[in-house]
C-alpha cells in the first residue's frame, strides 16, 4: 500500500483502530481456525498488521509472529505486543522463499492496487512453505473508491479473488462471507478465503 491519503488516515487513527480491533480479533473464529491449521511453533506473517492485535493472539498461541505494516504508528503499536516482531514494510517489499507456515492477510490487501495483486499474491506463495496456509479477507464489490474517511479500497468479487489465488498457485479450501461495520462507521459485505500454497 503506497496511497498517501490511506496511510495518513491509519497514522492518525492508530490508537482508535487498536481499540476497535482488540476484542474483535481475540474472539475471531477465523483467526482461531487459522492458528489451529498451523504446526505448533510455526512461523506466521501478519501482512498489513495494523496495531498487531492478530499477531499478538498468534504469538500467545505459541507461533513465531512476524508483523509488517506500512504505517510507522501501527508498527510501533504492534511492537508492543508480547512475542511479536514488527517491521515497517509495504506489500511490494515481501520477498524470500519457504519462510512462513502461514500468512494472515486480513483486510489488508484491499488497500493494494488491483494491478499489483497478482504480483503480491505470487510473492506470498513463494514466501510460504509447501502446504502453507493463507487467510485473505477483502471487501466485496467491483470498483476502486475511497470511503468517507479517505481510505482507498480495491473491492473484489468472489470469482475474481478465487481466480487471483488460483493464478498465484493457491488452492482455496474454505470460504466465509459476512457484513460488518468498519472504522468509517458504515457496513460492508466481505469475503474471507482460506487457501493452501
Amino acid at each position: 500500500m503506497s496511497d498517501p491519503e490511506t496511510l495518513a488516515v491509519y497514522a492518525a487513527k492508530s490508537d482508535e483502530y487498536a481499540r476497535v480491533t482488540k476484542d474483535a480479533m481475540t474472539a475471531d473464529p477465523l483467526l482461531a481456525a487459522f492458528i489451529a491449521s498451523l504446526p505448533k511453533g510455526g512461523s506466521v506473517l501478519d501482512l498489513g498488521c495494523g496495531p498487531g492485535t492478530s499477531a499478538g493472539v498468534m504469538a500467545a498461541a505459541g507461533l513465531d509472529a512476524h508483523a509488517v505494516d506500512a504505517v510507522p504508528e501501527m508498527v510501533a503499536t504492534a511492537s508492543a505486543q508480547k512475542g511479536v516482531r514488527a517491521e515497517l514494510m509495504t506489500f511490494d517489499q515481501i520477498s524470500g522463499q519457504d519462510i512462513y507456515d502461514g500468512v494472515w492477510a486480513n483486510f489488508s490487501l484491499l488497500h493494494a492496487e488491483r494491478a499489483d495483486l497478482p504480483h503480491i499474491l505470487c510473492a506470498l506463495h513463494t514466501a510460504l512453505r509447501t502446504n502453507g496456509k493463507l487467510h485473505i479477507a477483502m471487501k466485496l464489490g467491483e470498483d476502486t473508491k475511497r470511503d468517507s474517511i479517505g481510505r482507498k479500497y480495491t473491492y473484489v468479487t468472489e470469482p475474481e479473488l478465487r481466480g487471483l489465488l488460483s493464478d498465484a498457485g493457491f488452492a482455496v479450501t474454505k470460504m466465509t462471507t459476512g457484513r460488518d461495520k468498519g472504522l468509517d462507521g458504515t457496513y460492508a459485505d466481505w469475503i474471507a478465503l482460506a487457501a493452501d500454497a
